[in-house]
């Protein structure tokens, strides 16, 4: 099939060169003449495991295709879809500017049928805006050509999408147009041979549930984090605590660990696009969804809060190794990212910071280049020499298993604050290293060895 994808960011590069590796001719349109550029040349300026690599193949092979120029990429298209990018507003809605203007484009050049797939994450009753978009624009320069809207969010994960896109739990289409059905059909037949995956319904379904499932997700994670805090208070240990919940295949496993909160792209913003959602229909707030979101704000100031607890609120005198800077491993991305907090509240109190990330260095340098109390460090080693403690924000598998004598030889003082309770916390205790987790309490060595008085430990 002839496809066209309208934006080359985290989405639409990820679905352009799955779409090619399947035998589909694809051209992936961008106003960005730089990224455009650097992508003909095999750059992806994205950290995702393997999209290099697919990029790379299917350029090659002449299926994937970068363009600038909107004309003959919108003509190109059987199928267009749009994945720009709807960043938050101020009060929390979902910006539609571009999906909209892409809409509009859509309109003053589409001359053969096609359909219009919604891919990026929009608030219910977008379809239709971009349906009276795309109609508009046709009417205006009285061009009767025919045209289906459908709703198709995506579902990837960052640091997995490839083999979320290629391998898919469900794909949700939302559309009561059986041409649309059978043309989408025809598109994810090669990601459904071993059972049907594709579950229809109509638009405004198909857009409440990519909100609904992220929600789900954050309340999750936010449910866990406060009942970690609890435990904390109570001298319980929240990995138990998430076996023994776990165990009950009504619950399942999968999203209860606690932690120092999540961010990203999707979490954060979906989640408060969805309480703007219910405010500006008129619906009763959505309380547990505002909950999830707050204590989720919480969460990522409890890691400093313990700091405090144990060096003071004067960290003037302090130098802290941190672990982590991406929202989650296998990313380049800071966006809301826990880290980001974190180092900011620790800078409020002149605290210095020596950091390390596998793949999100670059993007924390440029967006902290004016904080000269924050350094990087070339390996997660080299930010432990004098520092006062150790900080874990995220669970690279690097960090999962590191020379514990060396990890507590090289700080200055052996105290660890583990954002994601990687270690266990009596083993941590048995080498020498006062061990904090995130509802697993704090765990000391004997103070001898420490050279931490027994209060502050």
């Amino acid at each position: 099939m002839r496809i066209t994808v309208m934006g080359t960011g985290y989405v639409g590069l990820v679905t352009g060169a799955c779409l090619a590796e399947v035998g589909n001719d694809v051209v992936c349109l961008d106003i960005d003449a730089g990224r455009i550029e650097r992508l003909r040349g095999g750059t992806v300026p994205i950290h995702e495991p393997g999209l290099d690599a697919l990029v790379q193949t299917n350029v090659r092979s002449g299926r994937l295709r970068f363009t600038t120029e909107t004309g003959p990429a919108v003509v190109h298209g059987q199928v267009i879809v749009i994945a720009v990018g709807t960043p938050s507003g101020e009060d929390g809605s979902a910006d539609l500017a571009h999906a909209l203007d892409a809409a509009r484009s859509i309109g003053r050049l589409l001359i053969e049928e096609a359909v219009i797939v919604n891919k990026s994450t929009v608030p219910v009753g977008t379809a239709q805006r971009v349906r009276a978009a795309i109609a508009m624009e046709l009417e205006r320069r009285d061009a009767p050509v025919s045209f289906e809207v459908v709703s198709n969010p995506e579902f990837l994960k960052e640091g997995g999408a490839i083999d979320d896109f290629m391998r898919p739990d469900r794909i949700i289409v939302g559309t009561d147009n059986e041409k649309a059905r059978s043309v989408m059909r025809r598109l994810y037949e090669p990601f459904s041979r071993n059972h049907d995956k594709l579950m229809f319904m109509d638009e405004r379904s198909a857009e409440l549930t990519k909100y609904a499932a992220n929600a789900m997700l954050a309340t999750r994670i936010s449910f866990m984090n406060e009942l970690a805090n609890l435990a904390d208070h109570l001298g319980a240990d929240i990995e138990r605590v998430r076996h023994g919940i776990g165990s009950d295949p009504r619950i399942g496993y999968d999203f209860l660990y606690a932690g120092c909160g999540y961010g990203g792209s999707c979490l954060p913003k979906d989640v408060r696009a969805l309480m703007h959602t219910a405010a500006e229909s008129g619906a009763p707030r959505l309380g547990i969804v505002e909950a999830a979101d707050g204590a989720n704000e919480m969460q990522k100031r409890q890691l400093v809060a313990r700091i405090c607890r144990v060096f003071g609120e004067d960290l003037s005198r302090r130098r802290f190794a941190l672990w982590g800077l991406a929202f989650k491993p296998g990313t380049d991305d800071i966006r809301e990212a826990p880290s980001l907090v974190i180092i900011r509240e620790l800078l409020r109190r002149r605290a210095r910071i020596i950091a390390h990330d596998p793949a999100a260095m670059d993007n924390a340098r440029r967006l902290l280049a004016d904080q000269p109390a924050v350094e990087f460090a070339d390996s997660a080693a080299a930010t432990l020499n004098g520092a006062d403690a150790l900080i874990i924000v995220n669970e690279w598998p690097e960090y999962k298993s590191p020379d514990m004598d060396m990890l507590r030889d090289r700080l200055a003082k052996p105290v660890v604050f583990d954002g994601r309770n990687l270690f266990n916390p009596a083993d941590m205790a048995s080498i020498g290293i006062v061990y904090h987790g995130i509802g697993r309490g704090t765990h000391r060595p004997n103070p001898a060895s420490t050279g931490l008085p027994r209060q502050a430990a």
